[in-house]
């Protein structure tokens, strides 16, 4: 299939599918007349990429894990085990983000927030 096709039909733009190409997500064979020709099965990879990214993976993550995943028996297996890795990836980033809420919240409505938030000891002597 061409590339204005696939981009149609995928809901995306060519520079997309371009840069995609350029990354190494996709290929395409060049034809006679220089236009890029992609398999079928590239319409149903390019939805997984989509929907990836809107689950928050990166590409090199979907790149990576996409060849994982041709390998293994279960995909769904697979995907739910990538799935709870990600969780715990958020859970953590979460529990940063209210320590960084509270810490700023700490220092709101003092006089210099940005003074450590306990003065360094000072030496005995």
């Amino acid at each position: 299939m061409r590339m204005g096709e696939l981009a149609a039909r995928a809901g995306i733009s060519r520079d997309t599918i371009r840069f995609y190409e350029k990354v190494g997500l996709v290929t395409g064979r060049r034809l006679a007349n220089g236009y890029r020709d992609f398999p079928p099965e590239t319409l149903p990879w390019l939805h997984y990429v989509r929907t990836a990214q809107a689950l928050g993976f990166s590409l090199a993550q979907i790149a990576r894990h996409g060849e994982e995943l041709r390998d293994q028996p279960d995909t769904a297996q697979a995907l739910s085990a990538l799935f709870e890795e990600k969780i715990q990836v958020i859970d953590a980033r979460m529990a940063e983000l209210a320590a960084l809420r509270a810490e700023l919240a700490a220092r709101a409505g003092t006089g210099c927030p940005l003074r450590p938030a306990r003065p360094p000891a000072r030496p005995r002597g």
